[in-house]
């Protein structure tokens, strides 16, 4: 969704945010410098797909997603990160790899990382590699329907059977 169709969905639930605009970026980490914070309080949306559905996997910029908790955490067959060409034209409205999470929005299930949620705010990519949501933690969890549980990690796997 574009920053416009973001912004609107959240004023029209009267929730409180800050837009936030920076030189583009295409890795979380960058976009967390460009933006003066820390990677450990941007969240990135990873799409993964499990048992073949696509879901969004939100974990901090500095961390990766750790398919073996992943799976133990949905109780999933299999378990791998989707390629980009599976998931990019479900995202019409946004530049690959600058989803905000709200895969409720899209019909995905959304699993948010325990670290994000031990803050009293969420900031996310809103739709491009340029523009930022900061927004309080419990209108993020009220809106999207999270299922928070522990699954980050500092290593990368790709594909889990």
């Amino acid at each position: 969704m574009s920053l416009a169709t973001l912004t609107q969905f959240l004023d029209g639930k009267h929730v409180p945010y800050i837009v936030t605009s920076h030189s583009s970026a295409y890795t979380a980490q960058a976009v967390a410098a460009l933006a003066h914070i820390s990677g450990n309080r941007l969240a990135k949306t990873v799409i993964v797909r499990i048992d073949g559905e696509l879901a969004m996997a939100i974990v901090p910029a500095s961390r990766h997603v750790d398919l073996l908790k992943l799976k133990e955490v949905t109780g999933a067959r299999t378990i791998e990160l989707a390629p980009e060409r599976i998931f990019s034209g479900r995202f019409p409205e946004c530049e690959t790899g600058a989803m905000p999470p709200f895969g409720n929005l899209y019909g995905m299930k959304v699993y948010t990382d325990v670290s994000l949620s031990n803050d009293q705010e969420i900031i996310f990519n809103a739709g491009s590699h340029r523009d930022l949501i900061r927004m309080a933690w419990k209108d993020f969890a009220t809106l999207a329907t999270p299922r928070i549980a522990e699954f980050a990690t500092g290593q990368v796997r790709r594909r889990l059977q």
